[in-house]
């Protein structure tokens, strides 16, 4: 078993060493999710590319779903953990429905995904939830989400790989902060052509939002959606 060499004892056959395995259950999917809430309208836009790394696995995965005429909601991060969790709002809503008689309204849909985030806090869905639609009044409403449930309600948001290059845009344009300029509202047309400038210049520097642009206009009534190209390489 053993021979010697120099005085040293060597081994003549294979030693087995514990081989480390690893497995990471969380994969980044890239893509960019906007939502701009207005006096009577939302818009809700994301683009449609899907990529891992450096590669595109589709140009066209939407990542922004209807949930009812005054609700929509957009995912980013994992493809995989979004489209279980919007399986699982779209089930809730439908057992809503059949309790209640009526669909629930954006609040409601937005204090009940908070609370199916926390449910899995141990192992979080790895999804960026951005939430639009009308409130009870009629009036735009955006609800962001942490991936464990925390949220609030802003007047704009951007998440995902290019939230970087176009939150701070939104600032400016949106809640026009760091300006002396008296603050104003928007209308739809002024809103959209904002979106489309912002997809449209984080293109230019983020290879992982690209190909189209799904945006999906909220009003009293009902929910319109528009498409349009964006870069393609």
């Amino acid at each position: 078993m053993f021979s010697t060499y120099s005085g040293q004892p060597v081994v003549d056959h294979p030693v087995s060493v514990p081989i480390e395995h690893r497995f990471d259950p969380y994969v980044d999917n890239g893509g960019t999710l906007l939502s701009i809430a207005g006096k009577d309208f939302c818009v809700v836009a994301a683009d449609t590319r899907q990529s891992e790394g450096y590669s595109i696995n589709s140009r066209y995965v939407p990542k922004s779903v209807k949930l009812s005429d005054k609700t929509v909601i957009s995912m980013g991060g994992c493809y995989a953990d979004c489209l279980t969790l919007t399986k699982r709002i779209q089930q809730n809503m439908e057992w809503y429905h059949h309790a209640h008689g009526k669909t629930m309204s954006t609040a409601a849909v937005a204090q009940m995904l908070s609370i199916m985030l926390y449910q899995k806090r141990f192992f979080p869905f790895y999804s960026w939830c951005i939430l639009g639609g009308l409130d009870e009044e009629g009036k735009g409403a955006v609800y962001t989400y942490d991936p464990v449930g925390s949220y609030e309600r802003e007047a704009c948001r951007c998440a995902g790989s290019a939230s970087s290059l176009i939150q701070p845009f939104l600032d400016n344009q949106i809640n026009f902060k760091n300006q002396e300029t008296q603050r104003r509202t928007h209308s739809l047309e002024q809103v959209l052509r904002i979106t489309k400038d912002s997809f449209t210049s984080a293109t230019e520097r983020d290879i992982y939002t690209g190909d189209y642009l799904e945006i999906f206009v909220i009003t009293r009534d009902g929910v319109e959606i528009q498409k349009m190209d964006l870069k393609k390489d």
